[in-house]
């Protein structure tokens, strides 16, 4: 006879090879219908804000970067001031249709020049640094579904976790699904079976159902067929799993990707340009596969990093650490433009940008105009934004 220590580490044992099916309880399947997406974008290492959303028009920014900067006849023209980085001209396509947004001089009080800490502050949206919850957990949490969102990599981002529970990561879609050590399914079958009571019971509805959605991801995940040819590399892959989820209509409500590599202290041209391309024909591809599936109107894309770089360059070709910079955001909910006010690289901080808007009030209208909940719950305060949501 199996006792309840075994079945309660046989149940874990599930939820673990499952890497965290949505659904649980059938909560995420009730929510599945028709709601609206949040898939965040983490740009890791600090991208430089000043060579993406570029001030071309602003004899300061050459100055300032005599090697580095992005030429005048290079730019992809957004304003009479302003233009995107050449590498990012798959998002022109979105920028024409009024789908894709820039937000200037983002950051928070008190600025840190740590990945660590800086990251920490994005992730818990928490400048303090007093919570070690993140404010994607806490909307779990509030929602009552620790599978409403999920990391899409191998490691789960402070940003994903939560008090009460842990949000799972997904490494591959293909492996999304239950699998048992060999054989075990016989006896775990028998235990699933065998009435029971109290707890014991709750963790027998809550398998089931488990192993029932995990089914039918799978058999949803397998007639997906992608509405867009994605470009190579992990990061493409990433986006069309993110796709594949949705897809398969398991009603998460925010999925979270990352793309590393912009810490550019040396030769950034060569590293920021073709990270900046991996990120513009990922999204744009991603962007068109929704389309083709119909689902584009239910997902906003929002994009991040951690701090952005000196307004100089330095003696290797690169930047060093900075505070604020810029964010994105695109999808067919998207208030397309540019939203905030320019930076004055003439009136700098310890050379940096001035921050002018929270980082906190992008996020504010994420929750409140996007997902439906209560930002000031979440975020712990109320704060405005630059008014980037249609």
């Amino acid at each position: 006879m199996t006792n309840r220590r075994d079945f309660l580490k046989l149940s874990a044992l599930a939820a673990a090879a499952t890497t965290g099916m949505p659904g649980f309880l059938a909560r995420a399947a009730a929510q599945a219908g028709g709601s609206k997406t949040l898939v965040v974008i983490q740009l890791s290492g600090g991208n430089d804000g000043l060579n993406t959303l570029v001030p071309y028009s602003n004899g300061a920014y050459y100055a300032a970067r005599p090697n580095i900067a992005i030429p005048k006849k290079d730019v992809l023209t957004l304003s009479p001031d302003l233009g995107m980085h050449p590498a990012l001209k798959p998002l022109m396509g979105l920028w024409d249709s009024g789908r894709l947004a820039w937000m200037e001089n983002v950051g928070y009080p008190n600025p840190n020049r740590s990945h660590f800490a800086s990251m920490a502050i994005w992730h818990t949206a928490d400048p303090t640094q007093a919570q070690s919850d993140g404010w994607i957990g806490r909307i779990a949490e509030k929602i009552g579904d620790p599978f409403c969102a999920s990391n899409i990599g191998a490691t789960t981002p402070q940003a994903l976790r939560a008090s009460e529970f842990s949000l799972p990561s997904i490494d591959a879609v293909d492996r999304f699904q239950l699998k048992l050590p060999q054989g075990l399914g016989g006896a775990f079958g028998d235990m699933l079976d065998a009435a029971r009571s109290g707890e014991a019971a709750f963790l027998t509805q809550a398998t089931r159902q488990m192993m029932q959605n995990t089914a039918r991801v799978q058999a949803n995940a397998q007639k997906y067929r992608s509405g867009a040819t994605y470009p190579e590399g992990r990061f493409a892959e990433q986006l069309r799993d993110t796709a594949r989820l949705i897809a398969a209509g398991v009603g998460q409500r925010v999925l979270y990707v990352s793309l590393g590599g912009f810490d550019t202290h040396a030769g950034q041209r060569a590293d920021q340009d073709e990270l900046l391309g991996t990120l513009a024909s990922g999204l744009a591809a991603f962007h068109a596969d929704l389309e083709k599936q119909g689902l584009a109107g239910n997902v906003v894309v929002m994009g991040f990093s951690e701090f952005g770089r000196r307004v100089a360059e330095n003696g290797s070709a690169g930047t060093d650490h900075g505070q604020g910079s810029v964010m994105f955001a695109l999808g067919q909910g998207v208030r397309g433009g540019i939203h905030g006010s320019s930076p004055d690289l003439e009136d700098l901080q310890d050379g940096d940008i001035k921050y002018r808007q929270d980082f906190r009030g992008v996020y504010a209208e994420a929750l409140t105009g996007w997902l439906g909940l209560n930002a000031r719950e979440i975020l712990n305060g109320d704060f405005s934004g630059p008014g980037w949501l249609a």
